[in-house]
């Protein structure tokens, strides 16, 4: 019986195109239908229907938030916020990062060495083809972004987040 060798050319253009499928999905929201707003349904002491979601938020919020979209890099008027105060989640307004834990980390999201402590989660997310760490809001479930290693002392962490997820309050 012979066999059909498969080329390296075709397994790297085949990962290639599941990759792109995978963030195409990720930017779009589209793999949301499994994730926070499942996840959330009574383990948040802040529980909406979608539909109520929707209203509250509005699109892009929600396409963010309750479907863990992303907002394109730059896109966010929180890259240049640089006064003093909090970043609240945009869902339920619990404060969920200082203002002095923020930093430039050139990638296009607000980006936080730390949280407020006992103020968000995490859940593994494998959405791209890798793992990840996802964080979102401990009151209301709403997707913020992602957990990196390469961020500054003291944590090292680089939480990457998106700005339309977040509303800053003012000291």
């Amino acid at each position: 019986m012979a066999r059909k060798l498969v080329s390296r050319r075709t397994i790297v253009k085949t990962g290639l195109l599941g990759i792109g499928a995978c963030a195409a999905a990720s930017m779009t929201g589209l793999t949301g239908i499994f994730g926070t707003e499942a996840q959330a349904k009574g383990k948040f002491k802040i529980n909406r229907t979608p539909e109520e979601w929707k209203k509250r938020l509005g699109g892009a919020r929600y396409r963010i938030l309750r479907r863990e979209g992303t907002e394109r890099p730059y896109s966010s008027p929180l890259n240049n916020e640089k006064r003093k105060g909090v970043y609240a989640c945009a869902g339920c307004n619990l404060g969920l990062y200082k203002s002095d834990t923020k930093y430039d980390s050139g990638t296009g999201w607000p980006s936080f060495w730390a949280p407020i402590k006992g103020r968000v989660g995490t859940s593994v997310d494998y959405k791209i083809g890798y793992r990840r760490t996802e964080v979102h809001c401990g009151r209301c479930g709403g997707h913020q972004g992602h957990i990196f290693s390469d961020g500054p002392k003291p944590t090292g962490e680089r939480h990457c987040i998106n700005g339309l997820a977040l509303r800053f309050i003012p000291a």
